[in-house]
């Protein structure tokens, strides 16, 4: 099979790439090489490729010439990060809704895997002990200011209890990144519904692994703190510390995404699968395993926040076992001491 991989020569690109070449796919990249995403004098790594096209998914010649005799496209190409100010909402929306745009338009193949996100939700699932399931409102700048970081039942105000999302649940993007992720998802539901492929939704964690991106305004919590680490720093946590994530190696995600373009799943629709690790971590404790692997000083819990960030947002990845037969490997001590 001839896979196209959008964003190939990013970091989960990479993994990506190496994993369906080593399965025996023919792969080709199509990478824009962005500087403010890779780092200057970014190059892609050609040995385990059909061939590299360097453009953007919005240059439609671009994109028809990688295209040409793939069966299938894994989609990662996008601006990441939080999107948390409106200095930059049109360069997210250029780069991710009108990317994907141009994509479909040109893709003629009969599946398409997607890299979504476990941003598209908002908040996680929470239960209030008196009116059950409940969707939390956005948080109260005026709770934050006070330390409250918990959010609120919307009938009564009483504290939540956080549990797993599942699939199904209504989706609720509370930044311009997840915005556009969401976006990303219905668009690829009109193309399925308009060709009659299949598209599979990967709604990806919090991925972390050798290669993430450092010390850029699209870095995870992750790179974060093993950049701080790394200078001998404290690494610096939000609010309490206490926000409940699942971090995922970038292996294990690579394997998913392998999986998924090997297994399509219904025609005509999209199947939205979370890719997690199935262990919740807080970014306290991510923090603290940081510091102690690199031997740097201990957190500093500042109580600070970012309005865009949410509370807690873990998810059920038993669709993904059952549709994909996978699940992730890789232990979150085993997985930060690959960055070593």
């Amino acid at each position: 099979m001839r896979v196209l991989v959008t964003g190939g020569a990013g970091f989960i690109g990479r993994e990506v790439v190496a994993a369906l070449a080593r399965r025996g796919d023919d792969v080709v990249v199509l990478d824009s090489l962005r500087e403010d995403v890779h780092g200057p004098g970014a190059v892609a790594d050609e040995r385990a490729v059909e061939r590299v096209v360097v453009g953007d998914v919005r240059d439609a010649e671009a994109v028809r010439r990688a295209l040409s005799g793939c069966d299938a496209v894994v989609h990662l190409a996008a601006k990441v990060g939080l999107g948390v100010s409106l200095a930059d909402i049109d360069d997210y929306v250029s780069s991710n809704d009108l990317g994907t745009a141009g994509l479909l338009r040109s893709a003629e193949v009969p599946h398409i895997v997607y890299a979504s996100s476990m941003v598209v939700y908002g908040e996680g699932r929470y239960d209030c002990p008196e009116h059950g399931q409940v969707a939390p409102p956005p948080r109260r700048t005026e709770d934050l200011d006070a330390g409250w970081f918990e959010p609120r039942c919307p009938v009564c105000a009483a504290a939540l209890r956080p549990g797993l999302v599942s699939e199904d649940a209504r989706l609720d993007p509370r930044n311009v990144y997840a915005a556009t992720k969401a976006h990303g998802e219905a668009l690829l539901a009109a193309w399925a519904r308009q060709t009659g492929g299949s598209a599979t939704a990967l709604r990806f964690h919090n991925v972390y692994g050798p290669g993430m991106p450092r010390d850029t305004p699209y870095a995870g919590v992750a790179a974060l703190f093993r950049s701080a680490a790394e200078r001998g720093e404290a690494p610096t946590v939000l609010e309490d510390g206490q926000q409940r994530r699942d971090f995922v190696h970038v292996t294990d995600v690579a394997q998913a995404v392998a999986a998924a373009v090997a297994l399509p799943q219904a025609t005509g629709s999209v199947t939205p699968l979370n890719v997690g690790s199935g262990v919740v971590t807080t970014v306290g404790e991510m923090a603290q395993v940081t510091a102690k692997l690199l031997g740097a000083p201990d957190p500093v819990v500042t109580g600070g926040y970012r309005l865009g960030d949410v509370r807690h947002i873990t998810a059920s990845s038993e669709a993904a076992a059952a549709a994909l037969g996978w699940r992730a490997r890789v232990g979150l001590a085993e997985g930060l001491a690959t960055l070593t």
